[in-house]
């Protein structure tokens, strides 16, 4: 019985009925290589889409480096404490302005003028970079500003740098306005008030706007060379739009319109942006 199974077995399997067994090493030589060829191409997909994934993630964490490094430069309540710390305390009750240059979004140095009664020409200039006191000196000149000793109240300061960024940089969008770096001037204006003077710079370093923001109530009260494709000579203030001029006849009046109406809209909107940014000086310096 066994034999005559062997043997019909056989028999099938000489007539082709049964598969022949083979394993993998008894695949023709030409299988054999289009396995290794594709284990081989396999691999080299598999490690290249890894290459590609891991350069996408250093390229991501490049951006956002860069970025982080950007927002590391300190505001002008930071340097202003430094000089508080540092120096004397009572020297941010005498501030005349802050300036500071090439923002991106903050700058890099702040200037600071002080109004000190003991320093030659009673001005003491002092310049902070990176939470240090880089130089000081005491200029005989007359200090430029809405008036010469005119100080800021601590007390109306409720805007930072940071804050006049965000203020500016969303009414440059309602105007369409693009730019690369930022210069500041903290000052007073004409009554007192500290105001923040943003310039925005371009690409190549021209102005291509101001922005005037009252640091007591967080209003745009002035721009210069926005809104309506005008001009760096151009200027629109708060005073214009809230009370606006009996012509009603001229081929500029609807374009004025049109301005004063752009501009309304952006003034309330950095309003509303001042309330989320808002940050008091007081309170910022009594909790260093």
């Amino acid at each position: 019985m066994r034999s005559a199974g062997l043997s019909a077995a056989a028999t099938l399997q000489g007539s082709s009925l049964l598969p022949e067994r083979r394993d993998a090493n008894s695949f023709p030589y030409s299988q054999t290589s289009e396995v290794v060829d594709f284990e081989k191409k396999w691999t080299g997909l598999e490690s290249g889409c890894s290459v590609l994934r891991m350069g996408k993630m250093l390229a991501a964490l490049l951006v956002f480096s860069t970025a982080a490094l950007a927002q590391e430069n300190p505001t002008a309540y930071d340097a202003l404490r430094v000089v508080g710390t540092k120096l004397n305390r009572e020297y941010v009750n005498h501030v005349i302005s802050v300036t500071g240059v090439n923002g991106n979004p903050q700058p890099e140095t702040w200037k600071i003028l002080i109004e000190d009664s003991r320093a030659r020409g009673g001005v003491r200039e002092i310049e902070v970079a990176n939470g240090n006191i880089v130089s000081e000196r005491t200029p005989v000149r007359t200090v430029v500003g809405s008036a010469e000793g005119a100080t800021i109240n601590p007390a109306r300061l409720n805007l930072d740098s940071s804050g006049a960024y965000a203020v500016a940089s969303h009414t440059a969008d309602k105007s369409n306005t693009r730019f690369a770096t930022v210069s500041y001037t903290l000052r007073t204006d004409e009554r007192g008030d500290p105001i923040w003077v943003v310039t925005l710079h371009g690409d190549s370093g021209r102005p291509v706007g101001t922005i005037h923001i009252n640091c007591n109530r967080g209003s745009v009260v002035r721009t210069e060379g926005m809104f309506a494709g005008t001009t760096m000579t151009d200027v629109v203030t708060d005073h214009e739009v809230d009370q606006p001029t009996d012509e009603e006849t001229g081929p500029f009046h609807e374009a004025r319109m049109r301005v004063r109406e752009t501009f309304r809209h952006a003034r309330e909107d950095a309003r509303d942006m001042f309330d989320r940014v808002r940050r008091s000086f007081v309170d910022f310096i009594n909790r260093s």
